[in-house]
């Protein structure tokens, strides 16, 4: 919240108080009842100078109308003070009201769906379909607003988060329509495409978004991410490193998000250099932080699934050196995307590999999100992260993502 901001917001508060407190003060019962009498007294004057009224009967209705005067005083009185004190309590209770419902409403973050989904789940169990109920008031006002593009990139945001990617993609081509020239908006429905396909690969009309997303803006983050995850998934591993590489110097250096881009890197040169996948570093960690026993203990909390891979001999004779070998963890209930994988060779079986949250594709699909989890390995001819006939595969029985012990897998099926 800036300077400027309070200043401004101080400014419309004496506005507003000034416009609610002037009448309060100004006394109107006893303005209205002093008028009153003046009106009176000079209709008696008239009438009497009209010959009307005598002088007797002038100056006992005189006389009368001052009696009048002299007891709507006290009430007078009571209303002056009344109104001071109603003027007090509007004075304390306006900017209190005032400052509460910015505090609900009125804060930037207040219109994020994250937060507006975190709210409707904070209030417990039994209470899971608040978290609907808010995103279906979402979409019904957006009904009765349909060229509000902000509004629309909330609802698809808000879908997105609770993995409803059909819905998010038709939600965020509508606000695309109504701002094509916004960036953001266009790498969120690009990814949105991406998660809603069948493939979940990053290609065609989400990779031309994200493209022209990075070209009106070459510091777009998310955009550098994805394209560098579509170089990746294309085998191109150096146009990978040197979006990421650009990425890097725009992210907080010891962020958890910096952490992961940096073993992206380092995962990318692994295969680009026909080298074993590296080690994930401890979330949080940095190459310049210092590596205090405490911190990595703190550090380690997210999952990390260990995998032992290897090969049944009867299939030994159906696979090349060269071929590609894919190690994965997929949501046992969910999306078919993998939540992470590694991507290895045939030559590195028998192989060992580590599975954590820095090795997903996509921000809403990680190992944390989902507690059941599938863990599975593939053998594939066309380098395809997709399965294919005639690949070689294993997976394992439904698993929890805070499984301590390694998985073991034999690679022992031909899919069909």
């Amino acid at each position: 919240m800036t300077t400027a901001f309070l200043f401004f917001a101080a400014l419309m508060l004496v506005a507003a108080l000034a416009f609610v407190l002037v009448p309060l003060l100004r006394g109107r019962a006893a303005t209205d009842a002093a008028d009153e009498t003046r009106r009176k007294l000079k209709a008696l004057e008239t009438a009497k100078a009209d010959g009307i009224l005598t002088a007797e009967e002038y100056a006992a209705k005189r006389a009368a109308l001052g009696e009048e005067l002299l007891a709507s005083a006290p009430t007078t009185a009571t209303r002056t003070q009344s109104a001071f004190y109603s003027a007090l309590a509007v004075a304390l209770l306006l900017p209190a009201a005032a400052i509460l419902l910015y505090r609900e409403l009125g804060a930037p973050a207040a219109l994020d769906p994250a937060n507006l989904i975190a709210r409707a789940g904070e209030e417990g169990e039994g209470h899971a379909g608040n978290i609907d109920a808010a995103i279906a008031q979402l979409a019904e006002k957006m009904k009765q607003d349909p060229s509000n593009a902000e509004g629309w990139t909330l609802l698809g945001r808000a879908y997105k988060s609770t993995q409803r990617f059909a819905q998010a993609r038709d939600a965020l081509k509508h606000a695309h329509d109504l701002a094509p020239d916004d960036g953001d908006i266009a790498v969120d429905y690009a990814e949105a495409i991406v998660l809603a396909g069948t493939d979940r690969r990053i290609q065609g009309e989400a990779l031309a978004l994200i493209e022209q997303a990075i070209k009106a803006n070459p510091q777009n983050q998310k955009g550098l991410w994805l394209a560098g995850i579509a170089d990746s998934q294309a085998g191109k591993y150096d146009d990978a490193i040197a979006k990421w590489n650009t990425l890097l110097p725009l992210l907080p250096p010891d962020s958890d998000v910096a952490t992961s881009i940096r073993e992206q890197i380092a995962q990318a040169q692994a295969l680009r250099d026909g080298k074993p996948m590296p080690a994930p570093a401890v979330a949080g960690s940095s190459p310049t932080a210092p590596k205090a026993a405490d911190d990595k203990q703190e550090n380690t909390s997210g999952p990390h699934i260990s995998v032992k891979v290897a090969l049944d001999p009867k299939l030994k004779d159906k696979v090349a050196p060269g071929d590609t070998l894919f190690v994965f963890a997929k949501a046992a209930s969910g999306p078919p995307m993998p939540l992470a994988i590694a991507k290895l060779t045939a030559a590195q079986l028998p192989a060992s590999v580590v599975l954590t949250d820095a090795m997903s594709m996509m921000p809403q699909m990680k190992l944390s999100t989902f507690p059941q989890i599938i863990i599975g390995a593939r053998i594939s001819k066309s380098g395809q992260a997709i399965a294919q006939s005639g690949d070689l595969q294993t997976l394992s029985a439904p698993l929890p993502n805070t499984r301590g012990e390694p998985v073991e897998l034999t690679i022992d099926q031909v899919v069909p």
